[in-house]
């Protein structure tokens, strides 16, 4: 799925040509491509080899950066924290929690947070070899990652009639509010800080936990919740180069009417899911497949 997602965005990548993608337009076709084969590895780009425009660790594919922090997650799990009991985990966890209340309220203990004004407060960033970036994905990866953990060795659940749903309107609610304060040119940004790490810290594991704890009975609704689950990887791995796309359009055509933005932006969702699925049936699924049979039966014989 990662050569997929990279190679549509190889694909859709000079589509995206707009003053927010300002090296598209200076890289030619032979970079690209080169460009393409790097991020196949899933090896972080160095800024030196941008190729969009912000310095991201996969410019042909943004949202990759998380899933290298994952990589990177899963190697820390399988040399060290494996082997913690749980009373160390949770020590850990406690650390990470504090690294999450710094990050979140802007508290630049590093001396690296500096260059970030505008997104101060937030836990926006991660996408970059940059110190602030460093620290700001490896923040956001520790904490969640391993508080997940956490709970899984403890069996932590919670039992509620109907989790799913309390579940899913917690979520909506929490992610509706992209700020919390007086705005972000307000004086009181750390009151958006301090709304994302309770989020972060607090509410995200009490869903987890419900989600946990909860059945889910009837058949629409399982249907519903196996399909979301099917293409949410197909939709995550796919879906940037076409909101590129539609940046890149929008700045174009700023003079089109309100119904036509959102027109656009109802297709892009539509498109994006689309593809996920498609993703999903045609290409996934039968390549997970083929693997299966040909490593099973090498493995056999």
């Amino acid at each position: 799925m990662l050569i997929l997602g990279t190679s549509l965005g190889t694909l859709l990548f000079y589509f995206g040509m707009c003053t927010s993608f300002p090296l598209i337009s200076e890289t030619p076709w032979y970079t690209l491509l080169l460009a393409m084969f790097w991020c196949f590895t899933i090896i972080p780009m160095p800024a030196s080899m941008d190729i969009r425009g912000w310095a991201e660790t996969n410019p042909l594919n943004g949202p990759v950066w998380s899933l290298q922090w994952e990589y990177f997650a899963n190697f820390l799990y399988v040399l060290v924290f494996r082997h913690l009991p749980k009373w160390a985990l949770a020590v850990c966890v406690m650390f990470f929690a504090a690294m999450t209340i710094t990050l979140c309220l802007n508290i630049d203990l590093l001396g690296v947070l500096d260059q970030r004004a505008y997104a101060s407060y937030t836990v926006i960033g991660g996408w970059c070899l940059s110190p602030d970036q460093l620290q700001i994905g490896l923040t956001r990866l520790l904490y969640p990652f391993f508080s997940g953990l956490l709970l899984s060795r403890m069996g932590c659940s919670i039992k509620v009639r109907g989790g799913f749903w309390w579940c899913a309107l917690a979520l909506v609610t929490c992610l509706s509010m992209p700020w919390m304060g007086l705005g972000p040119e307000g004086s009181a940004r750390w009151t958006n800080g301090l709304y994302e790490a309770a989020c972060i810290l607090l509410f995200f594991p009490l869903i987890i936990s419900m989600g946990a704890g909860s059945s889910l009975p009837g058949a629409k609704s399982q249907a519903l919740n196996k399909f979301l689950g099917d293409i949410s990887y197909p939709l995550y791995i796919t879906h940037f180069p076409f909101v590129c796309m539609q940046i890149a359009w929008a700045e174009h055509h700023q003079d089109a009417p309100l119904s036509t933005h959102m027109a656009m932006g109802v297709s892009i969702v539509i498109l994006s899911v689309l593809t996920a699925y498609a993703a999903h049936r045609l290409y996934d699924l039968p390549v997970r497949e083929w693997l299966k049979q040909k490593l099973f039966r090498a493995k056999v014989s």
